[in-house]
């Protein structure tokens, strides 16, 4: 074999070998991409810093109810911030801020930060969710904190589904239907009357069966 087959040959075996290797690779990416969570909107402020900021709303367009706003802010700083107030310009819209004790002020400690969603975390609330917020827009948003004042942010619009789920607001009640004789249906999981308590076997009228004179 002539020197130029010989390197002919050993390109092309590195090459199937270089592919090979980017293929390993690029299923070992795959895999982790998985558990990878969505980086959405994020913006720095002085010592503020947002990140992952979104809007949840309801998982169905025609469901009515409450949207959320999540994600994290960071304080670089040495001085604990208040979060005073979330406000969505041009909108006349109120948030509820809720900390994560249930009350008080919302407030990010020094050197730390404060997740807003999720169970067990601060909150922030907009009691009509679906007033002028369109699922799959950019929503701004203005943060405004004790010392840093506004923050200003464009945050992503998106349903209560997938990933998002568990970060999303609380659902709405159900409404009760009308049945066909007009008279309105009970409630799901709701028993459809009260007059016949339930047995502690779990079935309902059992415990009212008469019982035999002379017992």
């Amino acid at each position: 074999m002539s020197s130029s087959l010989r390197r002919g040959a050993l390109a092309a075996s590195a090459l199937v070998l270089s592919i090979a290797s980017l293929s390993a690779c690029a299923a070992g990416n795959d895999a982790q991409t998985l558990e990878v969570k969505p980086d959405n909107a994020a913006t720095s402020v002085g010592d503020i810093k947002l990140q992952n900021i979104n809007v949840i709303t309801q998982p169905n367009q025609d469901t009515t109810g409450p949207a959320v706003i999540t994600g994290q802010i960071f304080n670089n700083g040495r001085k604990d911030q208040t979060l005073r107030s979330i406000k969505l310009p041009g909108k006349d819209v109120t948030v509820k801020l809720t900390s994560a004790k249930g009350s008080g002020d919302v407030v990010v400690p020094a050197g730390g930060s404060v997740l807003l969603g999720g169970k067990g975390n601060a909150s922030a609330v907009l009691p009509k969710g679906r007033e002028g917020i369109k699922d799959g827009a950019s929503q701004p948003l203005t943060f405004n904190l004790s010392s840093t004042g506004d923050v200003k942010i464009a945050a992503f619009v998106v349903p209560a589904t997938s990933y998002f789920k568990e970060w999303g607001p609380e659902q709405a009640p159900a409404q009760s239907k009308p049945s066909a004789s007009g008279e309105a249906a009970a409630p799901s999981g709701a028993p459809a009357t009260a007059s016949a308590p339930a047995s502690p076997s779990g079935k309902p009228g059992a415990s009212a069966q008469p019982q035999h004179a002379g017992h």
